[in-house]
């Protein structure tokens, strides 16, 4: 039995060298071409290295490098970036999900300044303000940049009360604490602007929580009570010092009331007497008529009768009385 087989032959068109020379040329070229071209978004800034010295900046757009010679680094200065302490958010969103690991929770545990500790967590917002600086000032901006925040925090919180740091004081805490960074930040050089620092949460410690929980519903009721108290106060001082001046303007009025009749019926009194004094009879007899004018009509049964008349027994009709 035969062994053997038709031989396949399979002829590939011969390529001449100078047309791979050109080919690999083209590869080249276009390399050099792509990696010479580069584009910026509205955000970034482009920073040129040649041969790892830095030699300019690039603003947003289409711009071109000398390849294998220039490196680019862009740096997102327009960027709200953000640095997180005493928690790490795992999942952002709606419902955004957060964890505490040990690491963050040995940054948060701070002492306050009346030797109390506290679980302190905070947020900071900044923006890269001099790509030079944050690129080539310091060697590992952001962990310098966090034990910056760190020692800062530490600071301020260790310069007030507990009380300061989780209820009434902290507008102010993060006040100072940003104003601190940030000279903080211009001292090192390195380039951040700070725009904000916000205190998240601020809690005691998880074993003393129950304790000083019971402390803050003693003191919220104190502050109750003297919030009435002071309600209450508010409502009847007024109350009887209104009463007060009434009365003190009721007895003045009184005792100007009382005065000027006093005065009226003196100067009645002596204008009568000049009266008086000019006819004397004829005083006397107006002074009789008018007081018998004001008597009279409160008199329901009247007798008149003449002086001379020596017995009124008949006048008086003593019959209609008895029958009545």
């Amino acid at each position: 039995m035969s062994n053997d087989f038709p031989s396949l032959e399979i002829k590939l068109p011969k390529i001449k060298a100078g047309v791979i020379k050109i080919i690999i040329v083209a590869v080249v070229v276009l390399i050099l071409l792509f990696s010479s071209v580069y584009q910026l978004s509205p955000e970034e800034i482009g920073v040129i290295l040649r041969f790892g010295r830095f030699v300019r900046t690039t603003d947003p757009g289409l711009h071109f490098k000398i390849p294998l010679v220039e490196a680019l680094w862009k740096v997102p200065v327009q960027r709200q970036l953000k640095m997180e302490f005493g928690f790490r958010t795992t999942e952002p969103g709606i419902r955004t999900q957060y964890r505490v690991t040990p690491e963050s929770l040995k940054e948060s545990m701070m002492l306050t300044g009346d030797l109390n500790v506290a679980v302190v967590e905070w947020i900071v917002q900044y923006k890269i303000k001099d790509s030079y600086n944050y690129l080539f000032k310091i060697r590992d901006v952001d962990s310098t940049f966090r034990y910056m925040n760190e020692a800062v925090v530490r600071k301020v919180v260790g310069d007030n009360s507990v009380d300061e740091v989780i209820t009434m004081g902290r507008a102010r805490i993060e006040a100072e604490a940003k104003q601190e960074l940030q000279s903080l930040c211009d001292l090192y050089e390195i380039g951040i602007e700070v725009n904000q620092l916000k205190l998240q949460d601020v809690n005691p410690p998880d074993p003393v929580k129950p304790s000083f929980n019971d402390v803050n519903e003693s003191l919220q009721e104190k502050e109750r009570k003297i919030n009435e108290a002071y309600a209450e106060y508010n409502q009847e001082i007024p109350k009887a010092k209104g009463e007060a001046e009434q009365m003190i303007r009721g007895a003045e009025g009184y005792a100007m009331e009382r005065v000027n009749n006093a005065l009226g019926d003196a100067n009645r009194f002596k204008a009568i007497y000049r009266e008086y004094a000019r006819a004397p009879l004829v005083t006397r007899k107006r002074l009789y008529l008018e007081t018998m004018i004001e008597i009279l009509p409160k008199i329901s049964k009247k007798i008149i009768f003449d002086e001379k008349q020596k017995n009124i027994i008949p006048l008086l009709n003593l019959g209609e009385e008895v029958k009545k």
